[in-house]
Order: C-alpha cells, then sequence, then structure tokens
C-alpha cells in the first residue's frame, strides 16, 4: 500500500536535542540525590514524555520530584537550546524531496515544540501540522499520539509511513498500525542502536537523511 503522509518525530529526528535534554535532566536529578546519567537517561527515556519519565523516576525513588523541577529543567533546557541547539544535518534537503504532505508527532510539549522548531528554522515547514503526546492520554509507546496525528490529517493509519529515533517511537508506530523507519544519525545513537529499532519494528534503518527521500519513494510517497 502506498504512502500518502510521513510523520516525524522532532527529537532525535528533526532537532539533535536528546543529548541536550538527557545533560540537563541529569545534572538537576543528581543534585537532588537520584544518582543516574545521561547515557542512562537516553538508554530508558529516549522518546517517552516528560510526564511519563517523571512518574518512573518517583516511583523508583519512593519519593516525589519537587514541585517547580519540571519549570526549573525547562528553563535550563531553554538556555542550552538557544546556544547549543541544531537541526539534524540535512533535514531541510530531505524535507525538500518529499513531496507527500508532512506532519510532526511529539513527546514534547507543545510550547517547547514551538520553540525548538523555530529555533532551528523548521517551525514554517509542518504548521499548523504539529502534534504533540499532550493531546493523548498516552504517550509513546502507546499509539495513541500517531493515531491522533492520522485522524487530524485525514489519513488511514496504515498509508502513514513515520520517522523515528527511538525504540519508543518505533514500538508506538508498529502498534498503530503504521510502518516505520529507524533513524540512527543524531548524536545520542550509540552502537548497536539500529539494531535496537529493527528489533522494535522497523521497516527500515539509516543514518544519514540524505537517504530519507530515496526511501520514502521506494515506498510510494513522493
Amino acid at each position: 500500500m502506498s504512502v500518502d503522509l510521513v510523520i516525524f518525530d522532532c527529537d532525535g529526528v528533526l532537532i539533535d536535542s536528546e543529548s541536550l535534554a538527557a545533560r540537563v535532566h541529569a545534572e538537576a536529578l543528581g543534585a537532588l540525590g537520584y544518582p543516574t546519567s545521561a547515557a542512562e537517561l537516553i538508554r530508558r527515556f529516549t522518546g517517552v514524555p516528560d510526564r511519563e519519565m517523571y512518574a518512573v523516576i518517583e516511583s523508583e525513588w519512593g519519593r516525589s520530584l519537587p514541585a517547580d523541577y519540571d519549570e526549573r529543567a525547562r528553563a535550563a533546557l531553554s538556555a542550552l537550546y538557544a546556544r547549543d541547539l541544531r537541526p539534524i544535518p540535512g533535514v531541510g534537503a530531505a524535507l525538500d524531496g518529499i513531496r507527500h504532505p508532512v506532519c510532526v508527532a511529539s513527546s514534547s510539549a507543545p510550547d517547547k515544540l514551538r520553540t525548538v522548531l523555530r529555533l532551528t528554522g523548521l517551525h514554517d515547514r509542518f504548521a499548523p501540522n504539529i502534534f504533540s503526546a499532550s493531546q493523548v492520554s498516552r504517550g509513546k509507546p502507546a499509539p495513541d499520539l500517531f493515531l491522533f496525528a492520522a485522524e487530524r490529517m485525514g489519513v488511514a493509519p496504515a498509508r502513514c509511513l513515520v520517522i523515528e529515533d527511538s525504540v519508543a517511537g518505533v514500538a508506538a508506530a508498529v502498534a498503530a498500525g503504521m510502518p516505520v523507519l529507524g533513524f540512527t544519525g543524531a548524536s545520542h545513537c550509540g552502537p548497536g542502536h539500529g539494531e535496537r529499532l529493527t528489533q522494535a519494528g522497523a521497516g527500515a534503518v539509516f543514518d544519514d537523511m540524505r537517504r530519507l527521500a530515496p526511501l520514502v519513494a521506494e515506498r510510494g510517497a513522493s
């Protein structure tokens, strides 16, 4: 079946942000006495909404995070993004090469999505078709967000193609009945990441955005 819509995750697919976010949270959590590292947070929570990461940490830790934790983490991350955030190399040209509709479906909150996409010059490529996990009951790896995006775009799930960098995101696409390509070109993707995406259900894995348009075209979407 041909593809009528390409759905992009944001962090780790459009922008190289996962390593930055993990660094901020590792430092903030460590200061509170919760022992972790950026690498551990990347391994466990890439693609998972912050609210769900917080719930897991609080359960394991046996105590609640400070009421202002999210606000302080977002402020620290915004400052880091303003200085260091970059789009994934080649993503603009990749978007130029895709002729069918595109949208974003991300675990990030709407305000963060607006900020990071504007900082990297990508916002107008997708607006207004930018969807957040805050709009659904369950985040990735549940299929809710991808199904919501497909419904809003008026496309049957089986005719959507998802571009994801996380195991949780790939699992969400598979659960939604959507074919998915795994991207491993972001700075947080270490050895073996592509194999993990394949095991989760990615139909193909690539590490260079110059390969995306041809991969999409092979599936009848351009």
